[in-house]
């Protein structure tokens, strides 16, 4: 890897995080009863019926946003990673595009979004690795095939809350999504720092 990972990538990269955490925060505290982060999804509160759902659902577009231009920076990652963390991103925009409906029902295009960026933000570093000495840490095979490891045994922990419905949702989807957009930012400071 010759390359270096531009300056700019490290914007988007810090914002991804940021956006998603007080995205969440911020739209929980703006619910007019209390909202459980343990039990409640992040999709909740930017449903149909949520109060002050521009709050979340405009995290969801900047995180979305944000995964795009992070993709784009990656330019010295292979480019298998580099496409998935982008439809990733593509993915978490329409997950804004598409909000769950006022009440308990479903959507599947909201369902289907998600699926997809669940599971492209999560093995986008599988597909992101290369050998080589004066290689970055992010892209060594047994770091970045490590971080696809713990994405995706996250991803399982918040499918089998979502079988199992007991109680932990919430916080089994903030998990995973925090790790997703944390990774991003770790693969670019650490290339930046060789």
């Amino acid at each position: 890897m010759q390359e270096r990972v531009p300056w700019w990538g490290l914007v988007p990269a810090a914002a991804a995080p940021v956006l998603l955490i007080g995205g969440w925060t911020l739209a929980a505290r703006q619910q007019p009863v209390r909202f459980d982060s343990t039990s409640g999804t992040i999709s909740a509160l930017a449903a149909l019926g949520a109060h002050d759902r521009w709050l979340m659902t405009s995290a969801l577009a900047g995180l979305g946003a944000c995964h795009v231009v992070t993709a784009l920076a990656l330019r010295p990652f292979p480019r298998p990673g580099r496409l998935l963390l982008g439809a990733g991103g593509v993915a978490t925009l329409l997950v804004a595009a598409f909000p769950l409906p006022d009440g308990d029902g479903g959507s599947v295009p909201h369902t289907v979004a998600a699926g997809i960026a669940f599971v492209a933000l999560s093995a986008w570093p599988a597909l992101s690795w290369r050998r080589g000495a004066r290689t970055p840490a992010p892209v060594r095979p047994v770091v970045a095939l490590g971080a696809a490891t713990v994405l995706l045994g996250l991803l399982g922990w918040f499918g089998a809350e979502l079988a199992c419905d007991d109680g932990r949702i919430g916080l089994a989807e903030r998990v995973t999504a925090g790790a997703q957009a944390l990774w991003p930012l770790a693969a670019v400071v650490a290339s930046r720092r060789r």
